[in-house]
């Protein structure tokens, strides 16, 4: 087989993985939430790659909010009121950590909770 041939098939749609929008989710914030950590420890909180992981993780929540601000969005209206509050308080904090006024362990906190939610509520999603 050709290295085309071979290119082909790694990225022909039958072979990819399918993932459950849950699924989807959990990868978004592991990746989120590892390098809002790793630049968090590295730096002291100083640093362009922490103000690149905060940007990062304030859109993801961005993204969050506008999905469960949708009246369209079937999770209990109790579940979603209170990721909007989430989405809200991560956008505070993400404001304070760049101002250096506080650190990231809160943000990482938060989406380590989100996290375990997803996996502890993942089936057949």
């Amino acid at each position: 087989m050709s290295v085309i041939e071979r290119a082909r098939t790694a990225y022909d749609p039958a072979n990819q993985a399918v993932r459950s929008p849950r699924s989807t989710e959990y990868e978004a914030f592991a990746r989120v939430t590892r390098s809002l950590s790793q630049a968090a420890r590295a730096s002291g909180g100083a640093t362009a790659d922490l103000a690149r992981a905060v940007h990062e993780n304030r859109r993801l929540w961005t993204v969050l909010a506008a999905d469960v601000a949708d009246p369209s969005n079937g999770l209990a209206p109790d579940t979603r009121a209170r990721l909007f509050y989430l989405a809200e308080f991560t956008v505070q904090q993400s404001r304070k950590v760049l101002r250096k006024e506080a650190s990231a362990d809160i943000l990482v906190e938060i989406n380590t909770a989100v996290m375990g939610g997803l996996r502890t509520s993942a089936g057949p999603a």
